[in-house]
């Protein structure tokens, strides 16, 4: 997996996260202040979202906490929608009972490599909390994923942050904003308003500006736009274009896409934001044809270039414009604001640095580092979809 740095621009740094990959469904492993959720809603939206085919191969991965009732529940409605059950895996090497099948227990001692090649089985695996890049069962899906077979859902009950950038705990507040977003999502409207968006950008010049001075500009031609819109079915994954359109966020709400790198032009203003461990403030850098090309910053310059010049290639490379679209995850405006789930909410940009192979891009490296706006305005054409953070459109 690629290194991944996350930055909040319109404000601080943001600490840098595993996300999760795989249909495998993906789960938080502890919820501070939050052990009862409604297990059988949370099962069923999710069996709803892979629309599982008779006989549909579903495997769970997870680490044992929090989320561990709700392994028994989805499995039990894997089966009655029809899939087969191939039992979950426990990523911490334990066996909590009733979790495994004979296939799970197969697993153990296979490589990586050779648990791709047995994971060939998996139609759809689903990554429950704790699961992540550094567990041989999320590399080893993400592998098959690789070579354009199966589907996995990330179901993550985490990453939300304030305005400085700090990650905040999973508390109540955190926990019924996600699980309103997972339960009351509008999906038919949000694929919709999501297409929609997708159309208007073809052959147009999209520009997004900041208060603070980014302004940047680029053409996605025709570039995949991975559409997070909770559509976890084969149906969709059918369609897929590159390897994150067989991974699907629930909660759901981002467009994701690598715009053509020749056409990327502009600059980044960033808040006080870490590098390197290191607090950096007006930091700006130029783009010229997707490529940094200048850097300056008030104080601490030579963290940033630390870190690119550490990436190597692509570091100095534009990965990925992602616009958030889910008004369930819009940061709130009543109370001290913060933003939920990564960035997926309506309004919430990012636009990142790196190796964009995963989307469909030509930089390769490894290196990536997202970098959030929380005020930035968006223009599609003459089209204004965001304005300072809302969308409009």
């Amino acid at each position: 997996m690629p290194h991944r740095t996350q930055a909040l621009v319109g404000s601080h740094s943001w600490r840098a996260v595993a996300l999760c990959a795989g249909v495998l469904v993906a789960l938080p492993n502890t919820v501070a202040g939050q052990t009862r959720l409604p297990w059988e809603a949370v099962a069923t939206k999710l069996v709803e979202r892979m629309a599982i085919s008779p006989g549909e191969r579903v495997l769970l991965v997870a680490m044992p906490g929090d989320f561990s009732p709700l392994v028994p529940v989805l499995r039990r409605l894997v089966a009655r929608a029809g899939g087969h059950d191939l039992g979950a895996i426990a990523v911490d090497g334990s066996h909590p009972a009733g979790w495994e099948t004979p296939f799970g227990r197969d697993l153990e001692g296979l490589t990586v490599q050779e648990m791709g090649e047995y994971f060939l089985e998996v139609d759809v695996a689903v990554m429950l909390p704790g699961a992540g890049t550094q567990h041989a069962p999320y590399a080893a899906m993400r592998a098959l994923l690789r070579t354009g077979r199966a589907r996995t859902i990330h179901f993550h009950w985490a990453g939300a942050y304030d305005l400085q950038g700090n990650l905040m705990p999973t508390d109540r507040t955190v926990s019924q904003t996600l699980l309103r977003a997972l339960l009351q999502t509008n999906y038919s409207a949000l694929a919709l308003h999501q297409r929609r968006f997708e159309s208007e950008m073809r052959g147009q010049v999209i520009r997004v500006t900041t208060p603070l001075g980014t302004d940047i500009t680029f053409q996605i031609g025709d570039r995949p736009v991975t559409k997070q819109d909770g559509d976890a079915s084969a149906r969709a994954a059918a369609t897929a274009l590159n390897l994150i359109d067989r991974e699907i966020e629930l909660p759901a709400g981002a467009i994701r896409v690598a715009p053509i790198e020749g056409s990327v032009d502009g600059r980044m203003a960033f808040p006080p934001t870490v590098w390197q461990g290191q607090m950096v403030e007006g930091l700006v850098l130029e783009i010229a044809r997707g490529r940094v090309v200048n850097i300056t910053a008030t104080t601490g310059l030579e963290a940033v270039e630390a870190e690119l010049d550490a990436a190597g290639s692509s570091g100095r490379a534009f990965r990925e414009f992602a616009l958030g679209f889910n008004p369930r995850l819009a940061i709130p405006t009543v109370g001290s604001p913060w933003i939920p789930y990564y960035g997926y909410g309506a309004g919430v940009v990012r636009l990142s640095l790196g190796d964009n192979t995963e989307l469909g891009g030509a930089v390769e490296g490894g290196y990536v580092r997202w970098n959030f706006f929380h005020d930035a305005t968006v223009t599609v054409g003459e089209v204004v979809w965001v304005s300072e953070g809302r969308l409009v459109r």
